[in-house]
């Protein structure tokens, strides 16, 4: 693709990276069979080459970003499906994230949209201010019908539907938390390894269990885990928001806390148990590339994180004590799949641990989860969990497996069937309890 920056915006070293991604986009259009809401709406606006048309406008004209362009670029779920397709390795990823950056600084939204976004961004990387709000959404469950509902066929999102989906989003009961941060598990028998653990923020109010069971598995394995002190919130909601000010900061105050763990005990990884923070502490690297003091720091933590299946695969676990008697539908999280590149290894460590893994038609489309967006874009979010919950029974499982707690609570909240972390059998198969399979 051409573009026509001037040498006076290349001096930028954000519209330097960006000119280099449009260059790299040819036009093909494969891009379009995978996007997810352009599979549902038709509209080529909808689709990343649509959106990069808009980007390329907006960043070349220095142009203020408008409604329209604003209103397509929210509909992207940075699923990254366009990445996996794109025979060209166009990195949308980057350039979506630049042009939200660009919609939060130059865009004004309207006050209640504001006013919501800006309590996502403050409640949800907050555990404690977290676990308060699915107190209070509780409370409010039983009034959800009240409200008014969107028309039919509409994929504009209202106040109230968002409302509403808040409220559907919030569990029936909170599970007490999990471990404190700097706590320490020793290894069971010979050492073999030093690793920390992401805490996360809405998996450890939601589902502290899935750490727990990583825990358990590891440390039976000869694994020691750490829980950094100190450690914040990834960034990843506030990055894909466009606070990159907020998303920085955290960046930076991790590294700052897992370079602190690895010099004072030695760490061999950080590992990660939501893939939705691991794509992005893997990108802290190139988030900090142009920080003097956090480049090469957070280059090193980049390389250091894995997603905990990635780390498994290269370790022999125990025998299992499975017999091939549950059949798992495995649900490809995207921001595994696309984002890290991790296929095979889940599936894998599900099946030779004795689960029948059955995949999933359609796999590479998204749930509808990608962190705010089930909030934010409620009516297409509820058309992708609804399309992916019929995938998902037509292979008829006995549980549902991902690895990410976005997509396990947003495919939860469309079927009966029990829908548990990767992490949870592996660990039920090398002598942890069983999961909660109903």
């Amino acid at each position: 693709m051409k573009t026509e920056f001037s040498l006076a915006q290349l001096a930028d070293p954000d519209i330097k990276e960006a000119d280099r991604i449009l260059r790299a986009c040819v036009h093909c259009g494969f891009c379009t069979a995978t996007c997810p809401t352009y599979v549902l709406l038709g509209d080529e606006l909808d689709s990343p080459r649509g959106r990069i048309y808009l980007i390329k406008q907006m960043l070349e004209k220095d142009e203020k970003p408008t409604a329209e362009v604003v209103k397509h670029i929210d509909r992207c779920l940075s699923c990254l499906a366009c990445m996996t397709t794109c025979p060209s390795g166009v990195h949308y990823m980057h350039l979506v994230d630049q042009a939200r950056v660009r919609i939060a600084r130059d865009y004004k939204r309207p006050l209640v949209e504001r006013g919501l976004r800006k309590v996502l961004a403050w409640v949800l990387p907050r555990p404690d201010l977290f676990r308060y709000s699915m107190w209070l959404a509780r409370l409010g469950r039983p009034f959800a019908a009240l409200l008014p509902a969107s028309k039919p066929g509409s994929v504009t999102p209202t106040l109230f539907s968002r409302i509403k989906a808040m409220l559907a989003l919030a569990p029936g009961r909170l599970p007490p938390p999990g471990p404190v941060p700097g706590s320490v598990f020793p290894a069971q028998g010979e050492l073999r390894g030093r690793v920390a653990l992401l805490q996360g923020c809405a998996q450890q109010v939601l589902a502290p269990r899935i750490n727990q069971a990583a825990i358990n598995l590891l440390t039976r394995h000869g694994i020691e885990v750490v829980l950094a002190k100190d450690e914040q919130c990834c960034g990843a909601l506030t990055h894909h928001m466009g606070d990159d000010h907020d998303a920085l900061s955290r960046a930076r105050a991790n590294v700052t806390a897992w370079r602190r763990e690895a010099e004072q005990g030695g760490l061999d990884a950080i590992l990660v148990t939501t893939s939705g923070c691991g794509t992005v502490v893997k990108d802290y690297g190139y988030m900090l590339r142009e920080d003097r003091d956090y480049a090469a720091p957070a280059a090193q933590i980049s390389a250091m994180t894995k997603d905990i299946s990635e780390y498994l695969a290269g370790i022999e676990l125990k025998p299992s004590n499975q017999n091939g008697e549950v059949k798992v539908a495995y649900h490809a999280a995207c921001s595994l799949q696309h984002g890290q590149k991790i296929t095979a290894a889940p599936k894998e460590l599900l099946s030779k641990n004795g689960f029948v893994v059955k995949d999933v038609p359609e796999s590479h489309l998204c749930c509808g989860s990608a962190g705010t967006y089930n909030i934010l874009q409620p009516e297409l979010a509820g058309r992708l969990r609804d399309r992916k919950v019929a995938n998902i029974a037509s292979v008829e499982p006995d549980v549902i497996a991902a690895g990410n707690i976005g997509c396990m609570v947003q495919i939860a909240g469309g079927t009966s069937v029990p829908v548990v972390h990767t992490i949870e059998l592996l660990d039920w198969a090398t002598g942890g309890p069983r999961p909660a399979l109903n």
